[in-house]
């Protein structure tokens, strides 16, 4: 029981191992900016983890970049805009609604529309039966026994 407590105390203080603290700032207000960038931002190398999280020594150079920018005067907009222009917007978790990201932000609302549609056509499909239970009229009839004493 011991060991579950320790994974889970190691699962949970994970992410907070990521900023070192070398890398921190004295100033308790720059640092609380960096750290609030830091969870805007996309590590390139772990994709679906910030800045901030990751551990990869790329996350840290960006962690390091933003702090440096911070420290030089920038504003947060600004620091964030510095990051885009190297990286583009896939350094950011929540890219901004435009041209090239309209498929993103469209596409899964499109695939569950269209897989919405499938179904529907689908189902519909299955549920259309003759009248009169799948039985010949007269003339498919006659034209049956036609083919078959043909053949």
């Amino acid at each position: 029981m011991r060991w579950l407590a320790a994974l889970i105390a190691i699962a949970v203080a994970a992410p907070a191992l990521a900023v070192l603290p070398d890398e921190m700032l004295h100033d308790p207000r720059l640092e609380a900016r960096a750290r609030v960038i830091s969870q805007q931002l996309r590590c390139v190398v772990c994709q679906n983890q910030t800045i901030d999280d990751s551990d990869a020594p790329l996350a840290r150079d960006l962690r390091l970049l933003v702090r440096e920018r911070l420290t030089r005067g920038d504003t947060d907009h600004q620091a964030i805009q510095y990051l885009v222009a190297r990286y583009g917007n896939y350094v950011l978790l929540k890219p901004p609604f435009e041209r090239a990201t309209l498929l993103l932000w469209l596409g899964p609302a499109a695939f569950i529309l269209i897989g919405g549609v499938g179904v529907i056509a689908y189902f519909g499909r299955r549920r259309v039966t003759p009248d009169d239970n799948g039985a010949l009229s007269a003339e498919e009839a006659a034209r049956v026994d036609a083919l078959l004493r043909e053949g």
